[in-house]
């Protein structure tokens, strides 16, 4: 019960997660919900400073009159009516269509008005999220009602949040797929569906080019025969735009460049044939001049020019970011070990809203494992399971199996809840170069406070034989960071930074 009176002390908060925000529509279309705790307490308004007017129970079920941000409004006997928070009920008939729902008697085209917007196997905020689509994508609509519209994705019926479509003047398809993948794996299995659990329907070869005609969760649409359509994992896929558009000079001259490593090259021309005149360190600022395919020419402090890779820096202004594909080649093959920190009767530590350490920890490792997983590399988990197991065990692991790469997975808290951020911690000097790599990567990709890498002395660096590093991935005890490192999209990056920064630590040691 303290847990639950934590969490609800918390309900008002305004989080604003940045590009991982989940989009929340109110309930409309629900019409009850499931009490999910015993003696909730029901308000007479729509938050903590109104008064308690009754309790409910667990498994109770009651009408929905109506949602106000985190609260919902219910009817109790009679007339009467109060207010629960949403974060205690389960939201019923979840794939019933909303009242007033009009099915279109043909499909519509749509695009997305906004960015990484959750797509749904319900109309309900509480439905699972199966996929995301970003700005700009083209959908086929099925049905429509004021708050969600029924959509074709990945060869099944989804909803999205209807505030987030654009409904085409015209019932003609657009022109899916502006972007073309080129095939950097050897041969690359074609699945029905986004899935390494999927059946397998076809192959696709190295060098081979394909229009990708839909993207979710790092796996791509593919016509990988004439007439014939299937998924293949995304990171084997080198994208480049078909109508990629070029910044014109005027543009580029109030863009700016920052060094996202530490040493990276800055050279004579733009490709890595050319001299390197002078190394950079993470954080350093060049002003653009010019772009040369993925080289940006930038004006060095003495006044002369010189160029760098794209895919090494971030970019503030007109410039575009450019994304290096490929670096799955580096990771086949290795050993890695991933082990989400707790476990069992070790909670490790509990978020200011009742989020678990040892819960977080595993659902990041699943995703780290996949990633690696399908890019050839060996991948094993110290725990697949809430399962207890000892810090030596956990070590032991990796010496005795003499790992590559051991990556312990954690999340911080400390009493000032204002405090947020990513550490990384290593304890040899065999170790610091992987930690730096890695950090930076997954800083890169989450947008983090960067709070830097550090020598600790923790028991599973500390007594491995393997390049280990334990990775504190933000802090639970902020309210705003919990609900951030949450989110589907967040651990999404962190997985993928992960994955990029052991990919980058592999080719350059």
């Amino acid at each position: 019960m303290l847990r639950h009176r934590i969490i609800a002390v918390l309900l008002t908060i305004t989080l604003a997660a940045g590009s991982f925000a989940d989009q929340h529509p109110a309930i409309a279309e629900s019409k009850s919900v499931t009490i999910g705790t015993n003696k909730l307490n029901v308000r007479e308004g729509p938050g903590l400073s109104y008064s308690v007017t009754a309790r409910v129970n667990k498994g109770e079920k009651y009408l929905v009159v109506k949602q106000t941000g985190d609260w919902i409004q219910i009817k109790l006997t009679g007339a009467k009516k109060g207010w629960v928070a949403e974060w205690f009920v389960t939201v019923d008939e979840k794939n019933k269509p909303a009242e007033g729902t009009e099915p279109s008697g043909k499909t519509r085209q749509g695009t997305v008005t906004a960015d990484s917007v959750n797509i749904r196997d319900g109309a309900s905020m509480n439905a699972k999220v199966i996929g995301k689509m970003n700005r700009g994508e083209s959908i086929t609509i099925l049905s429509q009602s004021n708050s969600w519209t029924q959509i074709s994705f990945s060869r099944q019926k989804a909803w999205i949040n209807s505030q987030f479509v654009s409904v085409s003047s015209d019932n003609q398809p657009k022109n899916a797929g502006s972007t073309v993948g080129t095939v950097t794996a050897s041969t690359l299995s074609v699945r029905n569906q986004g899935s390494l659990n999927a059946k397998l329907v076809g192959s696709v070869s190295q060098g081979e080019q394909f229009k990708i005609l839909e993207e979710t969760n790092n796996w791509v649409k593919i016509e990988y025969k004439p007439g014939s359509y299937g998924w293949a994992a995304g990171w084997f896929f080198e994208k480049t735009s078909q109508k990629k558009p070029v910044p014109s000079a005027d543009a580029l001259k109030n863009s700016r460049v920052k060094i996202l490593f530490n040493g990276t090259n800055i050279r004579k021309g733009p490709g890595t044939e050319n001299a390197v005149v002078q190394r950079a360190s993470q954080g350093d600022s060049f002003e653009v001049v010019g772009l040369n395919n993925d080289w940006y020419q930038i004006r060095l402090k003495n006044g002369s020019d010189a160029y760098i890779a794209g895919w090494l820096v971030s970019v503030a202004g007109a410039g575009p970011q450019i994304e290096k594909p490929g670096a799955e080649v580096h990771a086949r093959n290795k050993l890695i070990i991933i082990d989400p920190g707790h476990g069992g009767r070790d909670n490790g530590t509990t978020g200011a809203r009742g989020t678990l350490e040892k819960e977080l920890t595993l659902r990041t490792a699943k995703l780290v494992y996949a990633k690696l997983k399908s890019s050839g590399a060996n991948v094993v988990l110290t725990r697949s399971h809430d399962t207890y197991m000892s810090l030596s065990a956990r070590r032991s692991m990796a010496n005795s199996l003499d790992a590559d790469v051991f990556i312990s997975l954690h999340y911080d808290s400390i009493n000032d809840r204002s405090v947020r951020g990513m550490t990384s911690y290593y304890y040899h000097g065999y170790q610091k170069a992987l930690s730096e790599q890695i950090h930076s990567s997954v800083i890169k990709r989450t947008k983090l406070k960067n709070r830097g890498v550090r020598q600790g002395d923790f028991h599973v660096v500390r007594e491995n034989s393997s390049k280990a590093v334990l990775l504190e991935l933000g802090y639970l005890s902020s309210p705003t960071e919990e609900m951030l490192v949450k989110s589907s999209q967040y651990q999404e990056a962190v997985a993928a930074g992960i994955y990029e920064g052991l990919a980058r630590h592999f080719k350059e040691n």
